[in-house]
Protein backbone atom coordinates (compact mmCIF):
# COMPACT_ATOMS: atom_id res chain seq x y z
CA UNK A 1 0.00 0.00 0.00
CA UNK A 2 1.27 3.33 -0.89
CA UNK A 3 1.31 5.92 1.83
CA UNK A 4 -0.05 9.57 0.89
CA UNK A 5 0.90 12.44 2.79
CA UNK A 6 -1.15 15.64 2.53
CA UNK A 7 0.37 18.94 3.85
CA UNK A 8 -2.57 20.22 4.62
CA UNK A 9 -3.65 24.34 4.46
CA UNK A 10 -6.42 26.15 4.10
CA UNK A 11 -5.91 26.39 0.33
CA UNK A 12 -7.05 22.45 0.49
CA UNK A 13 -8.13 22.08 3.68
CA UNK A 14 -11.83 20.83 2.05
CA UNK A 15 -10.23 18.98 -0.23
CA UNK A 16 -7.93 16.63 2.54
CA UNK A 17 -10.96 16.68 4.78
CA UNK A 18 -13.34 15.33 1.66
CA UNK A 19 -10.51 12.44 1.28
CA UNK A 20 -10.07 11.52 4.60
CA UNK A 21 -13.56 11.13 5.18
CA UNK A 22 -14.47 8.98 2.51
CA UNK A 23 -11.49 6.58 3.68
CA UNK A 24 -13.00 6.63 7.11
CA UNK A 25 -16.14 5.74 5.62
CA UNK A 26 -14.48 3.12 3.54
CA UNK A 27 -13.28 1.58 6.53
CA UNK A 28 -9.78 2.88 6.11
CA UNK A 29 -7.45 4.05 8.45
CA UNK A 30 -6.44 8.18 8.35
CA UNK A 31 -3.36 9.27 10.86
CA UNK A 32 -4.40 12.55 11.82
CA UNK A 33 -3.01 15.39 14.17
CA UNK A 34 -4.01 16.69 17.10
CA UNK A 35 -2.88 19.10 20.18
CA UNK A 36 -1.47 16.21 22.14
CA UNK A 37 0.03 13.88 19.70
CA UNK A 38 -1.10 12.51 15.95
CA UNK A 39 -3.56 10.09 16.02
CA UNK A 40 -4.30 6.51 14.07
CA UNK A 41 -7.90 7.67 13.22
CA UNK A 42 -10.69 4.62 11.95
CA UNK A 43 -14.15 4.63 12.16
CA UNK A 44 -15.51 4.10 16.03
CA UNK A 45 -18.16 2.27 15.30
CA UNK A 46 -17.59 -0.29 13.02
CA UNK A 47 -15.99 -2.94 14.91
CA UNK A 48 -13.53 -3.89 11.32
CA UNK A 49 -12.31 -0.62 11.40
CA UNK A 50 -10.88 -0.88 15.20
CA UNK A 51 -9.96 -4.37 14.02
CA UNK A 52 -7.61 -2.90 11.66
CA UNK A 53 -6.56 -0.22 13.72
CA UNK A 54 -4.86 -3.04 16.23
CA UNK A 55 -3.35 -4.85 13.59
CA UNK A 56 -1.50 -1.76 11.85
CA UNK A 57 -0.43 -1.00 15.21
CA UNK A 58 0.67 -4.51 16.39
CA UNK A 59 -1.42 -3.09 19.25
CA UNK A 60 -2.67 -5.43 21.95
CA UNK A 61 -6.71 -6.20 21.87
CA UNK A 62 -7.35 -5.64 25.34
CA UNK A 63 -6.01 -1.95 25.64
CA UNK A 64 -9.09 0.14 24.61
CA UNK A 65 -9.10 2.72 22.33
CA UNK A 66 -10.55 6.31 22.69
CA UNK A 67 -12.94 7.91 20.63
CA UNK A 68 -12.81 11.05 19.18
CA UNK A 69 -16.04 13.29 18.96
CA UNK A 70 -16.52 16.86 17.41
CA UNK A 71 -19.69 18.22 18.83
CA UNK A 72 -20.88 17.64 22.94
CA UNK A 73 -24.12 16.02 22.16
CA UNK A 74 -22.93 13.53 20.25
CA UNK A 75 -21.68 12.05 23.55
CA UNK A 76 -25.67 11.16 23.94
CA UNK A 77 -25.24 8.98 20.92
CA UNK A 78 -22.18 6.39 22.61
CA UNK A 79 -22.78 6.54 26.04
CA UNK A 80 -25.93 5.01 28.89
CA UNK A 81 -25.02 7.30 31.66
CA UNK A 82 -23.58 10.96 31.23
CA UNK A 83 -22.99 11.88 34.67
CA UNK A 84 -23.42 16.17 35.21
CA UNK A 85 -19.53 16.24 35.55
CA UNK A 86 -18.96 15.49 32.13
CA UNK A 87 -20.79 19.09 30.97
CA UNK A 88 -18.69 20.71 33.61
CA UNK A 89 -15.38 19.35 32.38
CA UNK A 90 -16.21 19.67 28.89
CA UNK A 91 -17.03 23.11 28.98
CA UNK A 92 -13.76 23.85 30.70
CA UNK A 93 -11.23 21.87 28.91
CA UNK A 94 -13.17 21.11 25.18
CA UNK A 95 -11.85 20.99 22.43
CA UNK A 96 -8.74 20.22 24.80
CA UNK A 97 -6.33 17.29 26.15
CA UNK A 98 -8.82 15.37 28.47
CA UNK A 99 -10.84 12.23 27.86
CA UNK A 100 -13.53 11.27 29.78
CA UNK A 101 -14.66 7.44 30.66
CA UNK A 102 -18.16 6.58 30.57
CA UNK A 103 -20.29 3.74 30.36
CA UNK A 104 -20.68 2.52 26.72
CA UNK A 105 -24.50 1.93 24.98
CA UNK A 106 -24.62 -0.67 22.13
CA UNK A 107 -24.02 1.23 19.63
CA UNK A 108 -19.94 1.53 20.67
CA UNK A 109 -18.45 -2.05 19.36
CA UNK A 110 -16.59 -3.86 22.24
CA UNK A 111 -13.83 -4.41 19.59
CA UNK A 112 -13.38 -0.58 20.26
CA UNK A 113 -13.64 -0.64 23.95
CA UNK A 114 -11.28 -3.38 24.03
CA UNK A 115 -14.01 -6.02 25.68
CA UNK A 116 -15.08 -3.22 28.30
CA UNK A 117 -18.37 -1.80 28.86
CA UNK A 118 -16.82 1.23 29.47
CA UNK A 119 -15.66 3.97 26.42
CA UNK A 120 -13.29 7.15 26.64
CA UNK A 121 -13.86 9.93 24.73
CA UNK A 122 -12.48 13.18 23.81
CA UNK A 123 -12.83 16.46 22.07
CA UNK A 124 -9.37 17.26 20.33
CA UNK A 125 -7.93 20.97 20.11
CA UNK A 126 -6.67 21.16 16.82
CA UNK A 127 -8.79 22.55 13.21
CA UNK A 128 -7.95 19.67 11.22
CA UNK A 129 -8.92 17.05 14.07
CA UNK A 130 -12.24 18.25 14.71
CA UNK A 131 -12.73 19.03 10.64
CA UNK A 132 -11.54 15.35 9.84
CA UNK A 133 -14.08 14.24 12.42
CA UNK A 134 -17.11 15.74 11.28
CA UNK A 135 -15.97 14.67 7.53
CA UNK A 136 -16.24 11.17 8.91
CA UNK A 137 -19.23 10.94 10.49
CA UNK A 138 -18.66 12.38 13.67
CA UNK A 139 -17.09 9.61 15.54
CA UNK A 140 -13.07 8.33 15.04
CA UNK A 141 -11.86 5.87 17.36
CA UNK A 142 -7.94 6.78 17.11
CA UNK A 143 -4.58 5.18 19.57
CA UNK A 144 -1.32 7.10 18.56
CA UNK A 145 -0.40 6.78 15.35
CA UNK A 146 2.92 4.89 16.02
CA UNK A 147 3.49 1.10 16.29
CA UNK A 148 2.63 -0.17 19.57
CA UNK A 149 5.30 0.74 22.36
CA UNK A 150 7.05 3.17 20.22
CA UNK A 151 7.49 7.18 21.23
CA UNK A 152 4.05 8.65 20.07
CA UNK A 153 4.54 10.51 17.26
CA UNK A 154 4.63 14.78 17.31
CA UNK A 155 5.50 15.17 13.29
CA UNK A 156 3.46 14.03 10.97
CA UNK A 157 7.40 12.40 9.71
CA UNK A 158 7.06 10.22 12.93
CA UNK A 159 4.22 8.59 11.79
CA UNK A 160 5.50 7.87 8.03
CA UNK A 161 8.19 5.96 9.76
CA UNK A 162 6.13 3.95 11.67
CA UNK A 163 3.13 3.46 9.19
CA UNK A 164 4.74 3.77 5.88
CA UNK A 165 2.80 1.12 3.21
CA UNK A 166 0.73 0.04 5.88
CA UNK A 167 -2.43 3.01 5.92
CA UNK A 168 -3.51 4.75 2.75
CA UNK A 169 -3.11 8.34 4.33
CA UNK A 170 -1.61 11.04 6.51
CA UNK A 171 -3.02 14.53 7.36
CA UNK A 172 0.28 16.51 7.87
CA UNK A 173 -0.85 19.35 10.43
CA UNK A 174 3.06 20.20 11.52
CA UNK A 175 4.61 20.31 14.96
CA UNK A 176 1.71 19.34 18.06
CA UNK A 177 1.86 21.50 20.29
CA UNK A 178 1.82 19.86 24.02
CA UNK A 179 3.48 16.15 22.89
CA UNK A 180 1.82 14.22 25.46
CA UNK A 181 -1.25 12.29 25.77
CA UNK A 182 -4.27 13.61 27.07
CA UNK A 183 -4.82 13.01 30.77
CA UNK A 184 -8.03 10.48 31.34
CA UNK A 185 -10.67 11.16 33.94
CA UNK A 186 -12.94 7.80 34.96
CA UNK A 187 -16.50 9.63 35.51
CA UNK A 188 -17.97 5.56 35.20
CA UNK A 189 -17.57 5.25 38.74
CA UNK A 190 -19.32 6.70 41.70
CA UNK A 191 -14.89 8.03 42.58
CA UNK A 192 -13.75 10.11 40.43
CA UNK A 193 -10.09 9.02 39.59
CA UNK A 194 -7.47 9.82 36.96
CA UNK A 195 -6.38 6.93 35.10
CA UNK A 196 -3.81 8.26 33.66
CA UNK A 197 -2.03 12.07 34.11
CA UNK A 198 -1.91 14.64 31.55
CA UNK A 199 -1.87 18.24 30.93
CA UNK A 200 -4.87 18.65 32.72
CA UNK A 201 -4.66 17.97 36.20
CA UNK A 202 -6.53 16.44 39.14
CA UNK A 203 -6.33 20.08 40.70
CA UNK A 204 -7.47 21.30 37.55
CA UNK A 205 -10.29 19.12 37.61
CA UNK A 206 -11.50 19.61 41.24
CA UNK A 207 -11.25 22.98 40.83
CA UNK A 208 -14.24 22.76 38.22
CA UNK A 209 -16.69 19.63 39.79
CA UNK A 210 -16.19 20.47 43.52
CA UNK A 211 -15.41 16.80 44.30
CA UNK A 212 -11.66 15.27 45.05
CA UNK A 213 -10.14 13.30 42.75
CA UNK A 214 -8.13 10.57 42.99
CA UNK A 215 -4.97 8.73 41.36
CA UNK A 216 -5.59 5.11 39.91
CA UNK A 217 -3.20 3.17 41.65
CA UNK A 218 -2.62 1.69 38.11
CA UNK A 219 -1.06 4.84 36.52
CA UNK A 220 2.84 4.27 37.20
CA UNK A 221 1.73 0.24 37.73
CA UNK A 222 2.79 -2.43 35.79
CA UNK A 223 0.93 -5.57 35.22
CA UNK A 224 0.27 -8.62 33.39
CA UNK A 225 -2.21 -9.97 34.73
CA UNK A 226 -4.50 -6.51 35.36
CA UNK A 227 -7.32 -5.52 32.31
CA UNK A 228 -6.13 -1.97 31.48
CA UNK A 229 -9.02 0.20 32.10
CA UNK A 230 -8.07 3.36 29.38
CA UNK A 231 -5.13 3.36 27.07
CA UNK A 232 -1.50 3.22 28.60
CA UNK A 233 -2.23 1.48 31.64
CA UNK A 234 -0.85 -2.05 31.70
CA UNK A 235 1.87 -2.49 28.82
CA UNK A 236 5.31 -0.71 28.16
CA UNK A 237 4.30 2.41 25.96
CA UNK A 238 6.67 5.03 24.83
CA UNK A 239 9.90 3.33 24.28
CA UNK A 240 13.08 3.77 22.18
CA UNK A 241 14.89 1.31 20.42
CA UNK A 242 17.48 1.35 23.08
CA UNK A 243 17.28 0.42 26.88
CA UNK A 244 16.32 3.50 28.72
CA UNK A 245 17.82 3.95 32.33
CA UNK A 246 16.12 6.59 34.80
CA UNK A 247 18.10 8.48 37.08
CA UNK A 248 16.55 9.53 39.73
CA UNK A 249 17.03 11.38 43.61
CA UNK A 250 18.58 14.70 44.34
CA UNK A 251 19.96 16.61 41.40
CA UNK A 252 23.39 16.79 42.35
CA UNK A 253 23.50 12.80 42.62
CA UNK A 254 21.57 11.97 39.60
CA UNK A 255 23.92 14.45 37.31
CA UNK A 256 27.03 12.67 39.41
CA UNK A 257 25.34 9.06 38.64
CA UNK A 258 25.01 10.30 34.78
CA UNK A 259 28.46 11.41 34.47
CA UNK A 260 30.03 8.16 36.29
CA UNK A 261 28.17 5.66 33.50
CA UNK A 262 29.60 7.52 30.49
CA UNK A 263 32.52 7.75 31.72
CA UNK A 264 33.17 4.08 30.47
CA UNK A 265 31.37 5.16 26.88
CA UNK A 266 33.82 4.12 23.78
CA UNK A 267 32.97 5.06 19.69
CA UNK A 268 32.60 1.41 19.07
CA UNK A 269 29.57 1.64 22.33
CA UNK A 270 28.20 4.92 22.57
CA UNK A 271 25.52 5.80 24.80
CA UNK A 272 22.61 8.47 24.91
CA UNK A 273 22.41 11.31 28.14
CA UNK A 274 18.72 13.11 27.93
CA UNK A 275 19.28 15.76 30.24
CA UNK A 276 17.58 19.17 30.73
CA UNK A 277 19.72 22.19 29.04
CA UNK A 278 20.31 24.01 32.06
CA UNK A 279 22.98 20.67 32.49
CA UNK A 280 24.06 20.07 29.47
CA UNK A 281 27.23 22.18 29.82
CA UNK A 282 28.02 20.93 33.39
CA UNK A 283 28.01 17.11 31.84
CA UNK A 284 29.61 17.65 29.15
CA UNK A 285 32.49 19.70 31.24
CA UNK A 286 33.23 16.38 33.26
CA UNK A 287 32.98 14.42 30.13
CA UNK A 288 35.98 16.31 28.50
CA UNK A 289 38.02 12.94 27.32
CA UNK A 290 35.63 10.64 26.48
CA UNK A 291 35.55 10.92 22.77
CA UNK A 292 32.35 13.02 21.24
CA UNK A 293 31.61 10.09 19.32
CA UNK A 294 30.87 8.35 22.28
CA UNK A 295 28.29 10.64 24.01
CA UNK A 296 25.03 11.93 22.39
CA UNK A 297 23.56 14.36 24.75
CA UNK A 298 20.72 15.46 24.27
CA UNK A 299 18.22 18.20 26.07
CA UNK A 300 14.32 18.33 27.07
CA UNK A 301 14.32 21.74 27.85
CA UNK A 302 14.25 22.82 31.99
CA UNK A 303 10.45 23.36 32.35
CA UNK A 304 8.18 20.09 32.37
CA UNK A 305 6.13 21.79 29.80
CA UNK A 306 9.21 22.27 28.16
CA UNK A 307 9.97 18.19 28.67
CA UNK A 308 6.47 17.08 27.78
CA UNK A 309 6.88 18.71 24.20
CA UNK A 310 10.58 16.76 23.50
CA UNK A 311 10.02 14.16 25.25
CA UNK A 312 8.92 11.71 22.31
CA UNK A 313 11.16 13.64 19.56
CA UNK A 314 14.36 13.10 21.63
CA UNK A 315 13.54 9.50 21.89
CA UNK A 316 13.10 9.15 18.23
CA UNK A 317 16.33 11.14 17.76
CA UNK A 318 18.30 8.43 19.85
CA UNK A 319 16.88 6.04 17.72
CA UNK A 320 18.00 7.43 14.60
CA UNK A 321 21.58 7.95 16.51
CA UNK A 322 21.57 4.04 17.07
CA UNK A 323 22.54 4.13 20.91
CA UNK A 324 22.09 1.57 22.86
CA UNK A 325 21.52 2.80 26.20
CA UNK A 326 20.28 5.78 27.48
CA UNK A 327 20.52 7.34 30.80
CA UNK A 328 18.45 10.28 31.41
CA UNK A 329 17.39 12.90 34.19
CA UNK A 330 13.84 12.63 36.08
CA UNK A 331 11.22 15.47 35.87
CA UNK A 332 9.10 16.97 38.50
CA UNK A 333 5.93 14.67 40.07
CA UNK A 334 3.78 17.13 40.12
CA UNK A 335 0.94 19.20 37.68
CA UNK A 336 2.07 18.12 34.53
CA UNK A 337 5.34 17.22 35.51
CA UNK A 338 3.15 14.18 37.10
CA UNK A 339 2.57 13.38 33.37
CA UNK A 340 5.96 13.61 31.97
CA UNK A 341 7.33 11.23 35.06
CA UNK A 342 4.37 8.60 33.68
CA UNK A 343 5.19 8.52 30.41
CA UNK A 344 9.28 8.31 31.25
CA UNK A 345 8.72 5.27 33.99
CA UNK A 346 6.65 3.30 31.47
CA UNK A 347 9.43 4.16 28.50
CA UNK A 348 12.08 3.00 30.78
CA UNK A 349 9.70 -0.18 31.69
CA UNK A 350 10.29 0.72 35.29
CA UNK A 351 14.21 0.39 34.73
CA UNK A 352 14.74 3.46 37.27
CA UNK A 353 18.76 3.83 39.03
CA UNK A 354 18.50 5.54 42.84
CA UNK A 355 21.37 8.15 42.67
Amino acid sequence: METKVIKVTEKNMDEAMALAGSLIKDKELVAFPTETVYGLGGDALSEGSSAKIYAAKGRPSDNPLIVHIADFNDLERIVSKLPPEAKLLADAFWPGPLTMRFKKNDVVPDKTTGGLDTVAVRMPNNEIALKFIKAAGGFIAAPSANRSGRPSPTLAEHVKEDMDGIIPLILDGGPVGIGIESTIVDLSEDEISILRPGYITAQMIEEVIGKKVTLDAAVDGVSKDAHPKAPGMKYRHYAPKAELILVEGEEKHVLETIVDKAMNATIAEPIGLMLKEKHAEYVKSKLFKIPKEAIIIKTIGNKDDEAAHELYKVLREFDEENVKVIYSESVGNDGIGQAVHNRMIRAAGHNILNA
